[in-house]
């Protein structure tokens, strides 16, 4: 007959402790892989808009961030970004320059589309559609969530890359030509790829898909 050896009080602690240990293990892996885990997507079909012309929804993917577009603050770059939402052309763009915390900027349309990322050359391409004036007279706070299009040192060279801060900038009003504001779902950007040494990422995540509400 065999006998039974008991475990010790010691081996009783260690055991529990490996247990934990891996069940840790497990939730930390699992954890960082769903990055969205805890992230609220919003159904634009179970929100009320005042002006739901003016609504656009850009799906990432951690789920929807929802924007109200100012055509009353800048009409002309308003204009310029719903012709692109309307032609699907930010679908499948990446957002090659984030700052943690800071900033996402994406709109490449000519060398930022997935498949054909020019590392080399993205954030100078164009949309063919040529460059519109910048609009920054009219006063715009530059707070989170802040929506505006991108442009190159000079003023006047707007064309279809567009950034969404993450944090107030106030210094940014005069600077940039807003063209609305996130009004849902801005926590689903800090999830976005970025580096932590460089502003321009490798590998970057991208836009699943920009629409109007309203086509």
């Amino acid at each position: 007959m065999i006998e039974k050896i008991k475990p010790s009080r010691s081996e009783k602690i260690i055991f529990i402790f490996l247990v934990f240990l891996a069940i840790f293990s497990f939730s930390s892996f699992f954890l960082i892989k769903n990055k969205c885990l805890f992230i609220k997507n919003y159904d634009p079909k179970n929100l009320e808009f005042n002006y739901p012309e003016n609504i656009a929804i850009l799906n990432v993917d951690c789920g929807n961030v929802i924007i109200e577009l100012y055509p009353n603050v800048s009409p002309k770059a308003v204009k310029r970004f719903k012709k692109l939402i309307k032609s699907k052309a930010y679908d499948n763009i990446a957002f090659h320059r984030v700052i943690k915390n800071t900033i996402v900027q994406a709109g490449d349309l000519e060398f930022g589309k997935k498949g054909y990322l020019d590392y080399g050359k993205i954030g100078t391409g164009k949309s063919g559609l040529g460059t519109i004036n910048s609009e920054i007279d009219t006063p715009f706070d530059f707070d989170k969530g802040s929506v505006a299009l991108a442009r190159t040192k000079k003023y006047n060279t707007e064309d279809s890359q567009f950034f969404i801060i993450l944090r107030d900038e106030p210094l940014f009003e005069t600077e940039f030509t807003p063209i609305g504001k996130v009004i849902y779902g801005l926590e689903a950007l800090y999830k976005i790829k970025y580096l932590d040494k460089s502003e321009y990422v490798l590998r970057p995540d991208f836009i699943n898909s920009l629409r109007m509400l309203v086509n």
